[in-house]
C-alpha cells in the first residue's frame, strides 16, 4: 500500500489537480468511491455460473512467459484502480469541493432519496430510474421524494418530491404501467457556484453580443422544468441573474441554447437618432423639456422575435423600442401613475370602473391627440376609437384602413400615462 499510496499523490500533483487543496480527508473520499465500484465489480463476478468458474484446460507454454505475466498483473491491476480514482476525480473534483457525487452519475437510483412512510413498492425501477434521471440531468439536483401515489383512474403514479411552499420542488406523473414520464413540473434556486460549466462559459460571449458589460458577475439563478401530456421530453428554462454595483443583467436558456439575453449599455452605445426620439417622446408626454436621462437597457429574446431597446429617464419616464416579427413597436410611458386607487369599499370599485369605461370620448382624444403629433407628426381625427370591458382604463384608436394602431393608457380624469404604437 506504502508503493500505491506514493503512486497516487504524484499523481494527483499533475494536472488538472495540481493547483487542488488535496487532504487525507479528500483522499479517503476517492478510495472509498473506488472500493464501491471495485465491490460492485466482485459481486457481479461472483454471479456467474458454475460452469465459467470451473478450471480450463492448462495452456501449454514456457514456465519464462508464465512469470512474465505474473509479473505484469499487479503492476496492470494498479495502473487501471489508479486509472479509475483520476476519472472519478475529473467527475467530482473542482477547487477542493465535491461536486459531482459519483455514485449519481454511475447509478442515479441509488441517489434517491425517500421520506419515512411512502409507498415505495408501486414504484419499478424503471420509474425510479426515470425520476432519478430526471432530476439529475434536467433539474440538476436530487430532491428527497416526499410523495408517492397510485391514480388507478388515469392510470399514472405519482411522485412529489421536495416542499410545495419552498424554492426547490418537483411534481413528476409516470406511466403506471410502461414507467415512462407523462407529466413533470420541477423548479429549484441555484447559487451561482451551483451552474454547470456549460452555461458559465457562454456568458461572457453573450453579453458582448447585445453590448452589454462581459465582466458582470452571476448573482442568482433559478430553473424550471417542464413536460406537458404528449410531449416526448421535459425542457428546462434556466434564469440567471447578473450584476455589480451599478449594471444588471440577465440570460435566458432553454436546455443549453440562450434564448434571451438582457443588459444595461452605455449612452454612446446607442443609436443616437434613437435616443433623440426618446427624449422627445418623454417631453411630449410629460410636458416637461430635458429630462435626463438614467439609464439605457436592451433585451435580444429569440424566443418571441424581439430585439428591444429600453430608455429610463428621471421621474420614471421611459420609452421601449421593439423590432419584432409583426414589425416595429414604440412605447412611451410614465410609471408614476400605476399606483392602486384608494377605493374603500365595492361599491366605490365598481363607481371606478364605470367612470373609467364611460370616459368621455372626445376628453381622450383631445389629451392623447396632441402627444401623438408631436411624437408621430399624425393626425388622430380619422383614427375610430375601441372600447374593451376587459380591459378597463385603455383604449384603441384604429386606422380602418390599414394595421396602424395606438393603445392609450389613462386615468379617470383623463390624464394619459401610456401611448404604444405598433407590436404590444
Amino acid at each position: 500500500m506504502r508503493h500505491e499510496d506514493e503512486q497516487w499523490k504524484k499523481e494527483i500533483r499533475k494536472e488538472p489537480f495540481a493547483t487542488s487543496p488535496f487532504t487525507e480527508d479528500h483522499k479517503r473520499n476517492v478510495l472509498q468511491q473506488v472500493d464501491w465500484m471495485k465491490n460492485s465489480e466482485e459481486g457481479k463476478l461472483g454471479g456467474r455460473s458454475e460452469r465459467s468458474s470451473m478450471p480450463s484446460r492448462p495452456q501449454v507454454g514456457s514456465f519464462r512467459a508464465k512469470r512474465r505475466r505474473l509479473r505484469r498483473g499487479p503492476l496492470v491491476a494498479g495502473a487501471g484502480a489508479l486509472a479509475i480514482t483520476a476519472g472519478l476525480f475529473l467527475w467530482i473534483w473542482n477547487d477542493g469541493q465535491l461536486v459531482k457525487p459519483v455514485i449519481e452519475q454511475v447509478y442515479p437510483i441509488a441517489a434517491l432519496q425517500f421520506s419515512n412512510n411512502l409507498s415505495i413498492d408501486l414504484l419499478t425501477d424503471k420509474m425510479k430510474r426515470n425520476v432519478a434521471v430526471t432530476m439529475r440531468d434536467d433539474l440538476g439536483k436530487q430532491l428527497k421524494i416526499t410523495n408517492v401515489q397510485d391514480l388507478p383512474v388515469s392510470g399514472r403514479v405519482y411522485v412529489e418530491a421536495g416542499n410545495e411552499h419552498e424554492e426547490d420542488y418537483a411534481e413528476i406523473w409516470l406511466d403506471a404501467t410502461t414507467g415512462n414520464l407523462r407529466e413533470v413540473q420541477m423548479r429549484r434556486k441555484m447559487q451561482p457556484r451551483e451552474l454547470e460549466h456549460r452555461y458559465m462559459r457562454q456568458i461572457p460571449s453573450l453579453l458582448q453580443s447585445i453590448g452589454s458589460d462581459p465582466t458582470l458577475k452571476p448573482e442568482l439563478i433559478r430553473r424550471s422544468v417542464g413536460m406537458k401530456q404528449g410531449e416526448t421530453q421535459p425542457v428546462s428554462h434556466t434564469v440567471l441573474t447578473l450584476g455589480d454595483e451599478i449594471n444588471y443583467g440577465e440570460i435566458v436558456w432553454q436546455q443549453d441554447k440562450a434564448v434571451s439575453i438582457t443588459g444595461e449599455l452605455r449612452a454612446d452605445q446607442v443609436s443616437q437618432t434613437a435616443l433623440k426620439s426618446a427624449r422627445h417622446a418623454v417631453e411630449a408626454l410629460s410636458g416637461k423639456p430635458d429630462n435626463a436621462l438614467e439609464g439605457v437597457s436592451r433585451t435580444k429574446d429569440d424566443e418571441l422575435g424581439k430585439d428591444t431597446v429600453f430608455f429610463s429617464f428621471e421621474n420614471n419616464y421611459f420609452v421601449q423600442m421593439t423590432e419584432g416579427k409583426e414589425g416595429l413597436g414604440y412605447t412611451v410611458g410614465d410609471t408614476n401613475h400605476y399606483e392602486e386607487q384608494d377605493i374603500g369599499n365595492i361599491e366605490e370599485m365598481e363607481a371606478y370602473h364605470e367612470k373609467l369605461f364611460n370616459i368621455d370620448e372626445s376628453l381622450l382624444r383631445d389629451q392623447a391627440g396632441p402627444i401623438v403629433k408631436k411624437i408621430f407628426n399624425i393626425d388622430f381625427s380619422n383614427y375610430q376609437l375601441h372600447r374593451d370591458v376587459e380591459a378597463l382604463g385603455m383604449v384603441t384608436f384604429e386606422l380602418e384602413s390599414s394595421t396602424d394602431v395606438f393603445q392609450v393608457q389613462y386615468k379617470e380624469d383623463g390624464r394619459i400615462t401610456m401611448i404604444t404604437r405598433g407590436e404590444y
